[in-house]
Order: C-alpha cells, then sequence, then structure tokens
C-alpha cells in the first residue's frame, strides 16, 4: 500500500503550515488503507482534508474568480474498472471531489455546475469568501500582469493517488482554478487523462502546473502509457521535458502496478509526500 499527495507546484515556497496539513492529510487517508479502506477512499479522505483546510487553491481555499465567486473543479478516477467522474465550475459547494465521486455512479463521466449541483447539494455550502480573499482579488484587478504573475508563480491544485491492499490503484485532484481568471475558464483538473488517470494494468498519475499545457499533451495519460516500459521516474521526467519543450510547468505524482512511485517536478517547489509503511515524508521539494 501507498498513498502520495501534493498541495501545488510552482515558484513559491510552501509554508510549514501546508507541510503539517499534507502530513495530517496523508496519516488520515493511509488509516483507511490499513483498515480495508480502497484506493478511492484514501484519495478522497485526503483531498477532502486539503479542501476543508482553506490552505491550498482547492474547496473552501480555491481562488476567487474576476467575478469574485469561487467556481471549483475536481476529478477522481479508479483503475479497476476505469470509472471516473468529473465536476466543473461547481459553485457554493463545499467538498467537490465528493462532487466528482458522487458522479461515478451516474453513466455520466462529467458534469458542469448546473447538474452537478443537484447532485451534489447533501454536501452543505461552501463558506463565503472572507477578507483576506476578497482583497487579494482586488488587488489582483488593479495590477494589469498580475493574473500572469500569479499564475507563473504557484499552481496550487491538491491531487493524491493511491494504491491498496488489493492492487486497485486511484487518482484524484481538486482546484479553484486560476487566480482572478475570467469565468469559464477551465484547467487540466477535471479533464480526464490530462489532470488525472488511473488504470490498474499501469499505474496512477495525478498532475499539477499549467493547465493549458497539461492538457495540450494529455499529460497524465501520456505518464501513466509509458509506465508499460519505463519506471515512474524515467517516464516522468520524459514528459516533464515535453511540458517544458511546449512553454509550461508542471508536476506529477504517480504509482505503477507494482507500487514504485515518484514525486517529480520542473518547478522549483512542489509541495508533496508520501507514506508507505511506517514512512511518512512530506517536502517542500522533491528534487
Amino acid at each position: 500500500m501507498i498513498l502520495i499527495a501534493h498541495g501545488g507546484a510552482g515558484d513559491r515556497k510552501p509554508t510549514g503550515k501546508a507541510l503539517k496539513k499534507l502530513s495530517e492529510a496523508l496519516s488520515s487517508g493511509y488509516d483507511l488503507l490499513k483498515s480495508g479502506g480502497t484506493a478511492c477512499d484514501a484519495v478522497v479522505n485526503v483531498i477532502t482534508v486539503l479542501e476543508d483546510s482553506g490552505i491550498f487553491n482547492a474547496g473552501r481555499g480555491g481562488n476567487l474568480q474576476l467575478d469574485g465567486i469561487r467556481r471549483l473543479d475536481a476529478s477522481i478516477m479508479e483503475g479497476k474498472d476505469l470509472r471516473a467522474g468529473s465536476v466543473i465550475g461547481l459553485e457554493h459547494l463545499k467538498n467537490p471531489i465528493k462532487a466528482a465521486l458522487m458522479i461515478t455512479g451516474t453513466p455520466h463521466v462529467i458534469l458542469t455546475n448546473k447538474g452537478a449541483g443537484r447532485i451534489a447539494k447533501g454536501l452543505g455550502p461552501l463558506p463565503k469568501p472572507d477578507r483576506k480573499a476578497i482583497e487579494k482579488l482586488e488587488r489582483a484587478k488593479k495590477k494589469s500582469r498580475e493574473t500572469v504573475r500569479l499564475y507563473e508563480q504557484h499552481f496550487s491544485t491538491v491531487g493524491a493517488v493511491a494504491l491498496d491492499e488489493t492492487g486497485d490503484l486511484a487518482a484524484g485532484a481538486s482546484t479553484g482554478g486560476v487566480s482572478v481568471m475570467l469565468p469559464g475558464r477551465v484547467g487540466d483538473t477535471p479533464v480526464i487523462g490530462a489532470g488525472i488517470y488511473a488504470d490498474n494494468s499501469l499505474g496512477a498519475a495525478s498532475c499539477t502546473g499549467m493547465g493549458e499545457a497539461i492538457i495540450r499533451i494529455v499529460l497524465a495519460k501520456e505518464i501513466c502509457m509509458q509506465l508499460a516500459t519505463m519506471t515512474p521516474a524515467r517516464s516522468a521526467r520524459l514528459s516533464l521535458n515535453r511540458i517544458l519543450n511546449i512553454g509550461g510547468k508542471a508536476g506529477v505524482i504517480l504509482i505503477n502496478n507494482k507500487g514504485q512511485f515518484s514525486v517529480s517536478h520542473n518547478t522549483k517547489y512542489m509541495a508533496s509526500g508520501f507514506i508507505k509503511g511506517k514512512k511518512l515524508l512530506v517536502k517542500e521539494a522533491f528534487q
């Protein structure tokens, strides 16, 4: 069994508070695995803890869009039968990762706010933005290049991948999108194959970074497909170099079906960590 999580990659050093919360989330998710929970259970648990923390750009800590509303994206995929669920632009409701999980029980894979909101009503309301979030938005609006600068500095999507005791894999991710982005923008997180992918015959991956570049090379699936002939570290390195070649930056956490794993990024930092057996390690960067 192994569980890996990340809290985003970029050029901004993650805080000690963020690293501590990642450790807490990993411990919580691994307790589920040890008690017989599935890889999917563990991934959803980890991401829920991170969404609820308000520390990361996910859940109640998600970025505000230009109109002052949080629109949240999330996705989950199980490697056993390739079931997947994704929500795009979920408004006013907490824990989009749980909404994504609900969608795996329907005939659909991706739902936008209207349909996803109906399914997820029982999750409870998302808290209103606090003064800090509103002030950040107002400052950004006053600076013509602020959106670009923040986008290049940090991509604080959260994600997790897991391998359970039965050999099943799962991957998930959750985000509030790019800071002060235009309403309607969709990044890689809810795009199955780009932001996440899981297949028991190969592996599981969850990505973070410049969403548009990740979508263009379908990063998560590309990395997983390469696991048929490569180690996780080599596969990640190859695809992250391809991202650089098109001007993108990204990070990825991945596990193959043999339990080998990699935490890789071409940014200065990526708050991330793993737990396996009695070893728990969380770092601000893994390179």
